[in-house]
C-alpha cells in the first residue's frame, strides 16, 4: 500500500461531485474506446486496479482476485489485449461501462486527497453473446503533476462469487 499523502508540496484543490462523475466519465469512455494506455496512465505509479472474488473480500494479499493489477501488470493486461493474435479476443469485445450514484465519500484513505463511490454497471458483447455485470466502485485519487491520478480502484461486483466467464477488459 502507498505512502500517505499528508504534507505534500502540492497541494489538492477541492473536489466537487460534478467533477468526480466527470472524472469517472472520462474513465469509463476511455475503457470503450479501447484506449487502455490512457487508461492506465490515470494511475499513479504506485496504484493498483482491484475486483475481489467475494464481496467481503479485506484485502488483495491473502486471497485470490478476479483483478489485482498493479501498473506492471495493466501494462502486460494491455499488452496481451493488443496481440495481434490473442484468440480469446478475436473479435474484441465491445463493452459499455455506465457510471451513476456517484458521491464524495467522508472518510478518504491516507494514501489519497479524495474517496469517490459509485455504481458502475458494464456491458460487455462478444461473438453474439452479450453479459451485463454491476456493482460497487471506489476510486481513491490523489493530486499528482497537477491532475488528479487514481491511487486505487475497487470494484465489488453484486455476483463476485458466482461463476464468471473469463474476463478480458477492465471494469
Amino acid at each position: 500500500m502507498p505512502a500517505a499523502v499528508s504534507g505534500r508540496e502540492d497541494p489538492a484543490p477541492p473536489l466537487s461531485t460534478e467533477e468526480a462523475a466527470s472524472f469517472l466519465f472520462q474513465e469509463a469512455r476511455l475503457l470503450d474506446e479501447r484506449q487502455f494506455e490512457a487508461w492506465r496512465d490515470l494511475f499513479t505509479e504506485d496504484g493498483y486496479y482491484w475486483v475481489p472474488a467475494r464481496p467481503d473480500q479485506p484485502n488483495p494479499l491473502d486471497e485470490v482476485s478476479i483483478f489485482y493489477d498493479d501498473k506492471e501488470l495493466m501494462e502486460t493486461r494491455i499488452q496481451r489485449l493488443r496481440h495481434p493474435r490473442i484468440h480469446a479476443q478475436i473479435p474484441h469485445t465491445r463493452t459499455a461501462h455506465l457510471v451513476t450514484n456517484v458521491m464524495l465519500e467522508q472518510e478518504v484513505p491516507p494514501e489519497a486527497h479524495v474517496l469517490i463511490y459509485s455504481k458502475i454497471m458494464v456491458v460487455t458483447y462478444r461473438q453474439d453473446q452479450q453479459d451485463v455485470y454491476a456493482g460497487d466502485c471506489h476510486h481513491a485519487l490523489r493530486w499528482e503533476e497537477s491532475r488528479w491520478r487514481i491511487a486505487w480502484k475497487k470494484v465489488t461486483l453484486i455476483n463476485s462469487d458466482a461463476m464468471l466467464k473469463s474476463l478480458f477488459v477492465p471494469f
